[in-house]
């Protein structure tokens, strides 16, 4: 793999979208090649984090067990995306688990193979420190705006961070099941079902075999930035 072809991965807010090729043909030199079936954990919440890893192709899904059992999903994960950096940077125990959804492949960097690059490209450092302080203040806001938005909203936000960029057909960047879906937004099945049929009834979206699309973005917009 060469500098650029990763550089071509990584989206702009990645943790290494800042590098330069030399910088990024460091992690390539450094990194183990590794591969993971369908339904695999890459990570695993509360194991020790050695390494982080580099998805190159495949997708994945990032979640949580919280105290009382119930498993909510984070996030997902696509090329380009980094994985386990937070239990890397401060050798703690992994804070979620990320799930193969189709068969995956990654750039898996040790602890020791990171901080040797740290070393040698000293202004790294910096750069990725001002994106997790950057990544801080987005989840922070996130969290505080999510809480102020009743269900029909919340579900309308969530949906447009599934959007995939630039699609014209309106499709999601993954089909997701109700269920799924709802620990993702933090509502019930039963929830997600009424509000999608009230939507498809609407012409806002629809739904073909369980798979959504956005119909209308910017009806969907408007219900999104609706508080209550």
């Amino acid at each position: 793999m060469k500098a650029e072809h990763l550089a071509a991965l990584l989206p702009q807010h990645s943790l290494f979208a800042s590098c330069s090729e030399d910088e990024l043909a460091a992690i390539i030199l450094h990194g183990t090649l590794q591969t993971f079936s369908k339904g695999k954990d890459i990570v695993t919440q509360g194991d020790e984090g050695a390494s982080l890893i580099i998805l190159l192709t495949g997708t994945a899904r990032i979640s949580m067990v919280s105290s009382n059992g119930r498993e909510i999903i984070l996030d997902y994960a696509e090329p380009g995306s980094v994985i386990g950096e937070i239990a890397l940077l401060d050798g703690g125990e992994r804070t979620a688990s990320v799930t193969a959804l189709e068969p995956v492949s990654g750039l898996r960097l040790s602890r020791h193979s990171f901080e040797t690059i740290m070393a040698e490209h000293a202004g790294m450092a910096l750069r990725i420190l001002r994106e997790l302080a950057r990544r801080l203040r987005q989840a922070n806001s996130t969290i505080e705006s999510d809480r102020a938005y009743a269900s029909g909203p919340r579900l309308a936000r969530f949906l447009q961070r599934l959007s995939l960029a630039g699609a014209a057909d309106g499709r999601l960047r993954m089909d997701l099941s109700q269920s799924e879906l709802g620990m993702f937004a933090g509502m019930s099945r039963e929830q997600i079902n009424r509000q999608l049929g009230a939507w498809a009834d609407a012409g806002i979206v629809a739904i073909d075999a369980g798979k959504i699309k956005i119909l209308d973005s910017t009806l969907l917009s408007e219900i999104a930035e609706t508080a209550d």
